[in-house]
């Protein structure tokens, strides 16, 4: 079978091997792959690796010799998959590699968020503490963590990582969830409550569920104005939670004091992203998932699972 990977630059940048993947199947490696080139990447392929190219019913019909899609990320709602089945074509994806990857830059935008690290750092290179009288200054108020309120809405593999290391930074820890039920064994030390609840009380809400149509722009200013003055915002998970523009107006007031977001609504980010020109917020360009270890954790993952369709078994089929 011949086989192509549509984006192999959102996952190598000459530090990782992609022979896990070749060894398995002859495979073509392109650098990145549009929406306009997508159908002159695949041509006649059978097997095709991707990440963001869409499949949807008009790409399948395009597609007679298409049988398997290796997505290389956990979330795989770039693929219709009632088409893929109507076509016959097995979908499979790279579930938790991930996990401590995101968690940890979640809390690295927190703390970057309350202790304002990179803004004293660029203060020292510019030479402020040289001319300083005192042997100390601050340019923003710092804040501890300890006995502050984190809202952590979704609770899957990331959302539970970074209860855990809540709890470790003795915060108090509120969750909001679609499945309660499902955590009853959880921690006693966190709490589950209704939506409204952890936006009243909480002082950082952090973002670690899935997009779909009930959290499109869960993040809005109906929802904001329910939150605490000088609340803190995370997302790590998908831009479309957060209505942007809402996100801006709130950090212009101060009505939220800081924000950090590893994604947006359309990625690469655009000039005119209200975000990009916002008060008091940390961005980065999707990398929480991209540290090498997790890197290597998704290649071994979308080798395995080819691996397994060629033998004719299953490994996390999600279609």
């Amino acid at each position: 079978m011949r086989a192509v990977y549509l984006e192999e630059g959102a996952v190598n940048q000459h530090d990782i091997s992609m022979a896990p993947i070749s060894d398995v199947v002859e495979t073509t490696f392109f650098e990145n792959t549009t929406e306009e080139n997508k159908f002159e990447h695949i041509g006649d392929s059978e097997i095709v690796f991707t990440n963001k190219v869409i499949f949807d019913e008009e790409t399948f019909e395009k597609l007679p010799n298409l049988k398997y899609i290796g997505v290389c990320a956990t979330g795989y709602n770039v693929i219709d998959l009632d088409a893929a089945r109507r076509h016959n074509v097995v979908v499979t994806n790279v579930p938790a590699y991930s996990t401590e990857s995101v968690a940890q830059l979640t809390w690295g935008l927190i703390i970057e968020s309350v202790s304002h690290i990179g803004k004293h750092s660029e203060s020292v290179k510019r030479g402020d503490w040289v001319k300083s009288e005192v042997f100390c200054y601050w340019i923003d108020t710092m804040g501890e963590l300890a006995g502050k309120t984190i809202g952590i809405i979704g609770y899957g593999n990331i959302g539970r990582r970074v209860a855990e290391i809540a709890l470790a930074f003795n915060m108090n820890v509120l969750v909001y969830t679609a499945h309660p039920d499902k955590y009853k064994t959880a921690d006693s030390r966190i709490k589950f409550v209704s939506f409204d609840e952890l936006l009243s009380q909480s002082d950082i809400v952090s973002l670690h569920c899935p997009m779909s149509n009930e959290t499109d722009r869960l993040i809005r200013r109906e929802n904001i104005d329910k939150m605490k003055d000088g609340v803190i915002i995370i997302n790590v998970s998908r831009g479309g939670l957060v209505d942007e523009k809402d996100l801006a107006k709130a950090l212009e007031t101060g009505k939220v004091s800081a924000a950090a977001c590893d994604v947006v609504s359309v990625e690469p980010m655009r000039a005119d992203n209200p975000l990009l020109k916002a008060k008091n917020i940390t961005i980065t360009p999707h990398v929480a998932w991209a540290s090498r270890e997790a890197r290597i954790r998704l290649i071994d993952t979308v080798a395995s699972n080819v691996r397994a369709y060629l033998d004719g078994q299953k490994l996390n089929v999600v279609s």
